[in-house]
């Protein structure tokens, strides 16, 4: 399937000393962690959170991730994290996502998600309330 017509996602964020190393400059598994912060911004978007999907029994899981890290960013940096959803399939959707500083490429990720039963903690279809997911754009 297509991606959805909301498929992207900006989220502007400010480096902080608790996001970097001793010399100041980004810590790797904080882009990372960036990331998530986009995607959850992103699902915010589309009028839901990650509580409302748990209490409807769905949890959303990194299933598969690649990260090329290409330039650091450092202490004070304006970032800006991108979320683009490209692709979604039955139980699982695939974002590609970025980090920029001023529009300089420093990191990229492929990031494939899936959405989970949490009573049996196994892929199940996407629920009544992701149905936005499987509509074409």
């Amino acid at each position: 399937m297509s991606a959805p017509a909301n498929a992207s996602y900006r989220l502007p964020l400010r480096v902080y000393m608790e996001d970097t190393d001793a010399g100041g400059i980004v810590y790797y598994v904080n882009y990372l962690k960036f990331m998530e912060r986009a995607r959850s911004e992103w699902l915010r978007q589309q009028g839901l959170n990650q509580q409302t999907l748990l209490d409807e029994g769905t949890q959303l899981v990194v299933y598969r991730l690649a990260c090329h890290y290409a330039k650091p960013a450092c202490l004070d940096d304006a970032l800006e994290i991108s979320a683009e959803v490209t692709h979604v399939g039955r139980c699982r959707m695939t974002f590609e996502q970025q980090v920029w500083r001023a529009g300089e490429l420093l990191c990229s990720a492929t990031v494939e998600i899936a959405c989970l039963s949490t009573e049996r903690m196994r892929p199940k279809a996407w629920p009544a309330s992701l149905t936005f997911l499987t509509r074409a754009s």
